[in-house]
């Protein structure tokens, strides 16, 4: 899908260690008519620059490396970052109630339908075509 001069994708940067889910989310997302970008680590998102801030960041809680959690906390505390809605998921069975502490906008349990996972992200950014 092209981007016109009049029109610009809703941007969201999907962060897992998991190859398969990040494929998975991409080949949804940019169906529904987002732009997006994967990456798989936590570490990679912490140095994103005001160019390439996104609209949402879809986020796993349980990441290697750095912690998914501290990485929202560590974004919401930020200026430049705090205003972007931050969607986590996780299978973890207290995952609801960790994300909420760190501040995240929302949370989808896995595995989630793509429906759920869909609705969850238009209550913060709906996809332009």
């Amino acid at each position: 899908m092209k981007k016109s001069k009049h029109t610009s994708l809703h941007s969201i940067i999907v962060v897992d260690d998991d190859a398969g889910i990040l494929d998975a989310l991409r080949i949804v997302l940019t169906a529904e008519g987002y732009a997006v970008t994967t990456m798989n680590s936590g570490e990679t998102l912490l140095s994103i620059d005001k160019e390439h801030l996104p609209d949402l960041i879809l986020l796993d809680m349980l990441l290697s490396g750095i912690d998914g959690r501290d990485i929202c906390r560590e974004l919401k505390k930020r200026t430049l970052t705090k205003h972007i809605p931050i969607i986590m998921f996780s299978a973890h069975p207290n995952a609801g109630r960790d994300v909420k502490r760190v501040g995240a906008d929302g949370f989808v349990a896995k595995p989630f339908s793509i429906k759920d996972l869909l609705s969850t992200i238009r209550a913060h950014v709906t996809p332009q075509n």
